[in-house]
């Protein structure tokens, strides 16, 4: 079988091997066959060391595909079931699911240790427990949603991360009011979404900060009504704002310097929202009395902030009638073969989203 592996963390390219074996079938499993799967910026990140993930491992996890079997107990799935790969299922059981926080259920994350995969050589993980750069993934039954047969695999697969994440940060931790003002920092296939969710709710102007100029363009088309370079955001909020700040900034890159751009735009009592997956050593420096005379709020946004199989039917629903753009986030579309230009692609900001055909 076919898998990209980054032998260790740190490399920039990864290997198109076809000695991998997608392992841990069972009890309670599913083998799906991975039809479609993009290129997200976590992916990256896991590469360069910035998110946790053993290594070796097969990146991807915004996935798509067929069921091939079903493990013993598994009884809401069946074999040629369309579904979308979650890399954060919920437990149901835990705490954080008890109080409705789905989105914040650790359950999945302990699928992060458990090798998906093997060579001849040894063990390998599947990123975030998934690994969806292969032909072949063996998943808790959880982590497998099934989706409509009218919803396309590449439209699928970016439900199952960037869109979620992104519709979800306006639409359930912002819970942004019709005729707000606000600001989305970093324009990549998340950020666009951020967009498209605030221009459902209404939001009057929406300022898309990014510093490629062909993501600016594209951002006018998903729902801006401007689109700057980082260096003329300040003469966009004097001009929009009076000065004051936007009513609620999007923090879509994962930098504290970015995040603190965010709040310094955010007008007192404004919501800055932090969307960006960023390090575990990169701090955000507030001080003690701007935190309490501003009070601003800082909303981190965790795959979108709410339930996420809801996320999922609500998207597809938005989709169908035509009130969101998923297509046009696809600009770029390679076989596994060709995975480090979708890499390329990524880091140079010459794609929203990149589709791995398999």
């Amino acid at each position: 079988m076919r898998a990209a592996v980054l032998h260790e963390i740190g490399q920039d390219k990864l290997e198109v091997l076809d000695d991998v074996e997608a392992v841990g079938f069972g009890p309670g499993k599913v083998r799906i066959r991975v039809r479609a799967t993009g290129l997200c910026h976590s992916d990256l990140s896991a590469m360069g060391g910035v998110l946790p993930q053993p290594a070796p491992f097969v990146p991807g996890h915004e996935g798509a595909g067929e069921i091939l079997e079903v493990g013993e107990g598994v009884s809401h799935l069946k074999a040629g079931d369309r579904v979308v790969v979650c890399w954060l299922p919920a437990c149901g059981a835990c705490p954080a699911c008890k109080r409705g926080q789905t989105e914040l259920c650790l359950a999945g994350f302990m699928n992060a240790g458990t090798p998906n995969f093997k060579r001849p050589g040894g063990d390998v993980f599947g990123f975030a427990g998934t690994g969806t750069f292969t032909e072949e993934v063996v998943v808790d039954a959880g982590c497998a949603v099934p989706i409509p047969d009218d919803v396309p695999f590449d439209i699928a697969a970016l439900i199952g991360c960037g869109v979620t994440t992104g519709l979800g940060a306006a639409l359930n931790t912002a819970d942004l009011e019709a005729g707000s003002s606000v600001a989305v920092i970093g324009c990549g296939g998340v950020g666009m979404s951020v967009i498209q969710g605030a221009r459902l709710r209404g939001a009057a102007e929406i300022v898309a900060v990014d510093p490629i100029a062909a993501r600016r363009e594209s951002a006018l088309r998903f729902g801006a009504t401007r689109a700057i370079a980082p260096d003329e955001l300040p003469d966009a909020k004097q001009r929009i704002t009076a000065g004051e700040g936007f009513d609620h900034v999007f923090e879509v890159v994962g930098k504290s310097a970015t995040a603190r751009t965010a709040y310094d735009n955010t007008r007192r009592g404004g919501t800055l929202v932090v969307v960006g997956a960023g390090a575990m050593d990169d701090f955000l420096q507030l001080n003690m009395f701007e935190l309490f005379f501003d009070e601003k709020r800082i909303l981190p946004s965790m795959y979108g902030g709410g339930d996420v199989l809801r996320s999922y039917e609500r998207t597809i629903a938005l989709w169908r009638a035509g009130r969101i753009d998923l297509a046009g986030l696809i600009t770029h579309r390679v076989p596994l073969a060709d995975i480090n230009e979708a890499l390329d692609q990524m880091r140079t900001g010459t794609a929203l989203r990149t589709c791995i055909e398999l």
